[in-house]
């Protein structure tokens, strides 16, 4: 029996991490490949068999997707929550579309059009692999090649990898299947061959569709430069001729790209140059109005000959950017170790101890101020009785006016995930983008919250850092900052939510400490 094709669905949702740098700046599936971006390859391979009613599931960077709409008569369909679920959310909300669907990944790249006009069944794109591999691989199929078990990872086996084709029979009853995934939180991460994969016996036959050779998907810059050899030449990549620039070479020398996943504000990735490793701070768009670049270059240029700090390569002081040597087999303190702690709260006291000053203060109730603007403009914060926490804090703040607090260079955002541990066992302190002149006690307590400390670690924390038992006015201190820090981290929060960022319950544990050590200060006498 042969079925009309209705429609087809392309999902390009999703960022491309493993692409980077070039999903900085471009969706993955808008990369070219001999000259044409995969996508309209194979909008126009749908379109060369008359299939035209062509649904796009967009989300990161969608107005690059729009232009598709006037050169091809596709639809667009936002995915919402293209950012924290992965593709099984793409194509629930196109799923009333599922009819007799193609269903398609828009960074595939196939060498001939296996499209058709009509098809006789239900199919899956299965390229063979005879040497390992990490793809979801057919383990049992039946005589007639209907697909009737899949795993994780194997050789010598078809794996699903690139299109498929749902018949209507196929797509009513998956969509039963859709529904219920979706509205189960731990499926959040799932891809839509979830499904297939794990309910395949209690779906209608979906057969093996041999592409081998045909089909072809690029999980990085490496595949890309394996299969279209210009790109070692030219990526078109404003990020790749920065690093070529730096270092004087080629862009075909950059190799070893690999996504570091550290910190909340910024794009980060490794790479290598003459067989050595790199690091590469690339600022989230939205940190221009919260980060003075200018001077956290100047920290760093009177940082460098400490030894304490990340070895700069390259600095724009302008946009961020910045370079810095990679220290492999290094590690993150583990705030709940004590001996991590102790380095931690060591290191610290070093910078602190060495008296620099920066070109900005890091006035802490006038940065609350600064950011609770932002997040007004946004209507971003969402807390209930956030006005009656406000009038608390501007207690503290008038007690922290009248305390003796000696300034010096402070971190500002001295998180434990910016405290490296060497192979050497040697402490290295790294992001200095919100630093600025304060109390240096303002830093422990920041560490404090960031690791979520209660009251016992917190006293730990300032002893070890002043190798002594910390005198009342310095706890009081301490307290003041794990209570002011919490609120300004927490309006912080809600104004990066707010731009599309999340931060799980980050936002609820702040504000907690802005909460309990109001109270706890206030069970001292001090307000």
């Amino acid at each position: 029996m042969n079925f009309k094709v209705d429609n087809a669905i392309i999902l390009s949702a999703g960022f491309g991490s493993r692409a980077v740098p070039l999903t900085y700046e471009t969706p993955k599936g808008l990369l070219k490949v001999f000259g044409k971006p995969m996508i309209e390859r194979q909008i126009e391979q749908l379109i060369e068999k008359n299939i035209t009613d062509i649904i796009i599931v967009v989300g990161y960077m969608k107005e690059k997707f729009d232009y598709l709409i006037d050169k091809y008569g596709v639809r667009l369909v936002f995915n919402p929550e293209f950012a924290t679920k992965n593709n099984l959310a793409s194509l629930y909300v196109v799923r009333e579309e599922l009819k007799n669907s193609y269903i398609l990944m828009s960074d595939n790249y196939l060498e001939e059009n296996i499209f058709s006009e009509y098809e006789e069944k239900s199919w899956f794109s299965c390229p063979y692999f005879e040497e390992k591999t990490s793809e979801w691989i057919v383990t049992k199929q039946s005589q007639d090649g209907a697909i009737e078990e899949i795993t994780i990872g194997g050789q010598d086996a078809h794996a699903i990898q690139g299109p498929a084709f749902f018949t209507n029979e196929f797509s009513n009853k998956f969509y039963e299947f859709l529904e219920s995934y979706y509205n189960k939180a731990e499926c959040a991460d799932y891809y839509w061959e979830h499904i297939l994969k794990n309910e395949i016996s209690k779906l209608p036959p979906m057969y093996i569709k041999d592409t081998s050779g045909i089909m072809h998907e690029f999980e990085n810059l490496e595949e890309l430069r394996a299969f279209d050899k210009s790109y070692f030449a030219e990526t078109n990549n404003f990020i790749m001729q920065t690093i070529a620039d730096v270092f004087g070479c080629t862009q075909g020398d950059v190799s070893g790209i690999e996504v570091v996943k550290l910190g909340m504000n910024n794009h980060s990735f490794k790479f290598s140059v003459d067989n050595k490793l790199y690091f590469f701070r690339l600022p989230g768009e939205d940190m221009a109005a919260l980060v003075n670049r200018a001077s956290e270059k100047s920290v760093y240029n009177q940082l460098s000959d400490s030894g304490i700090i990340d070895e700069v390569v390259y600095f724009d002081g302008e946009s961020g950017v910045r370079i810095t040597n990679f220290w492999d087999n290094s590690r993150i303190v583990d705030p709940d170790n004590d001996e991590d702690l102790n380095q931690s709260m060591v290191s610290i006291r070093k910078i602190h101890e060495l008296n620099l000053k920066s070109d900005i203060d890091f006035d802490i109730e006038r940065k609350t101020y600064y950011y609770l603007d932002l997040a007004n403009e946004l209507n971003a914060i969402r807390f209930s009785d956030f006005d009656e926490v406000m009038e608390k804090m501007k207690e503290l703040y008038a007690l922290k006016s009248k305390l003796d607090i000696p300034e010096s260079l402070c971190h500002g955002d001295y998180a434990h995930t910016n405290v490296l541990i060497l192979e050497n066992g040697e402490p290295r302190v790294i992001d200095f983008e919100f630093s600025g002149n304060g109390d240096p006690i303002m830093d422990i307590a920041m560490f404090d919250i960031f690791a979520y400390f209660d009251r016992e670690r917190i006293d730990l924390s300032l002893e070890m850092y002043f190798g002594r038992k910390p005198n009342e006015q310095e706890i009081i201190r301490c307290y003041l900052y794990v209570a002011i820090g919490g609120f300004l981290w927490t309006i912080w929060a809600e104004y990066k939510q707010a731009g599309g960022s999340e931060f799980g319950d980050y936002t609820l544990k702040m504000y907690r400490y802005a909460k309990d050590y109001y109270n706890i200060l206030k069970s001292m006498g001090c307000i």
